[in-house]
């Protein structure tokens, strides 16, 4: 099995920054992207960045030149740097991983439980 865990929610003002965390772990023999989603309130769940094992990056317009997604492939852990955050970021952060299995050459997808990320005004 393999398990996301993320963390680095909480509770901030405008304008303020947090950093989240995620570490896939598990039966895992390589992670091809990670990434992280955002669902806020009566809304679907959108993309907000994601990095390759490569170290690609795609963001959302939205958040582009606020937040920062790095990674660490040796300890499978991806980052969301996110500054100046406004109202509107609120929501439900949730991790995602593009991995292979050992013993597999397929593809497959994984999600965090998530982690909540409110910004007060």
């Amino acid at each position: 099995q393999v398990q996301l865990v993320e963390s680095g929610g909480g509770l901030v003002q405008v304008g303020g920054s947090l950093r989240l965390s995620c570490v896939a772990s598990g039966s895992i023999f390589r992670v091809n992207r990670m990434g992280w989603y955002r669902q806020a309130p009566g809304k679907q769940r959108e993309l907000v960045a994601t990095i390759t094992s490569g170290g690609s990056t795609n963001y959302a317009d939205s958040d582009k030149g606020r937040f920062t997604i790095s990674r660490d492939g040796a300890k499978n852990t991806v980052y969301l740097q996110m500054n100046s955050l406004n109202v509107e970021d609120t929501g439900v952060y949730y991790c995602n991983a593009a991995l292979v299995r050992p013993f597999s050459s397929a593809q497959y997808q994984y999600w965090g439980q998530g982690t909540q990320v409110t910004v007060s005004s």
